[in-house]
């Protein structure tokens, strides 16, 4: 029986659904889901299995019009994924049509699309009329010689079962890359920091919208087979330190609770979460903390 394996780069604007259709095709949560755009800043990958297929999902941050160095590593990770995969899937939203950054991600295609498979996957199709979403599609196809395209809701579900099934026939023949058993080629240590900036990300809404970072600092296995874990949550500013601990220390509690409480159904034993918030202006200008949030410092120069 040969088997098949291979890496499949998500890639689109911040927003278009690349987290939710990852963590619906693997199963379970592997990357960060908000309402907030430029969310993911890691590649994280995610591993599907699909009959004798493993496809290795490459969850690439949204593509962006970048002014910040951080901004500038994501959108260079994002492009980088893509050039690594072996299939890449644009994901675009079908209720906003051709933006103005979809249009500048056609272009960058152009360049790394050349001899590589393409598909194109129309995301929230349950808020377009049929007629208008078999418009945009021809549109769409007539700008870029997309190898298929889907129709989904990544949210509900609707069409991602034929997606995987399409991907499971695309990438390569050969050896699995990971045990059966495993879902993502995260270290548990960031895929926990991952959910404490999640719980961050929704509490907090606009008063903080991305000057903070999370960093798992220790974990200890309990010989009662539970889990120690303390993380630091580094801000840029002392005014900061205070929204993220909120009155009486609510806010930083409710945080802690509901990343604890996630963490522990993710690994399926008792979790004792210790959060601290510290401040550090320059954490965004730190190459430390881009490797440890697997992104390239360099990439961040203008």
């Amino acid at each position: 029986m040969s088997t098949r394996a291979g890496f499949v780069a998500l890639i689109g604007e911040p927003n278009a659904g690349k987290s939710t259709l990852l963590n619906r095709m693997v199963g379970a949560k592997v990357s960060i889901v908000t309402h907030k755009v430029q969310t993911t800043r890691a590649r994280i990958r995610g591993v599907a299995m699909e009959g004798d297929a493993q496809i290795v999902f490459v969850d690439t941050p949204g593509l962006f019009q970048p002014r910040r160095r951080l901004d500038r590593a994501m959108v260079a990770a994002a492009w980088g994924g893509a050039a690594d995969a072996d299939v890449v899937v644009l994901m675009i939203e079908a209720h906003r049509g051709v933006t103005a950054g979809v249009e500048r991600i056609l272009e960058g295609m152009a360049e790394i699309g050349q001899g590589r498979t393409v598909a194109l996957a129309m995301n929230k199709i349950d808020r377009v009329e049929a007629p208008v979403l078999l418009g945009l599609a021809d549109d769409l196809n007539s700008r870029f010689d997309f190898a298929e395209t889907f129709m989904i809701s990544a949210e509900k579900g609707h069409g991602v079962e034929t997606l995987r099934a399409w991907l499971a026939g695309q990438v390569p023949e050969g050896p699995w890359l990971y045990p059966e058993d495993q879902i993502a080629d995260l270290p548990m240590r960031m895929i926990a920091a991952e959910m404490t900036r999640e719980k961050l990300t929704l509490r907090l809404h606009q008063e903080l919208p991305y000057q903070l970072t999370v960093e798992t600092e220790n974990w200890e296995e309990r010989k009662d087979g539970s889990a120690r874990v303390d993380q630091i949550i580094y801000v840029s500013r002392d005014g900061h330190k205070g929204i993220v601990l909120g009155n009486k220390g609510e806010t930083i509690k409710s945080v802690s609770q509901s990343a604890r409480a996630e963490l522990t159904e993710f690994l399926g034993r008792k979790v004792h979460l210790f959060l601290q918030v510290k401040v550090r202006e320059k954490w965004q200008e730190e190459a430390e903390r881009y490797s440890q949030m697997g992104l390239d410092f360099k990439d961040g120069n203008v």
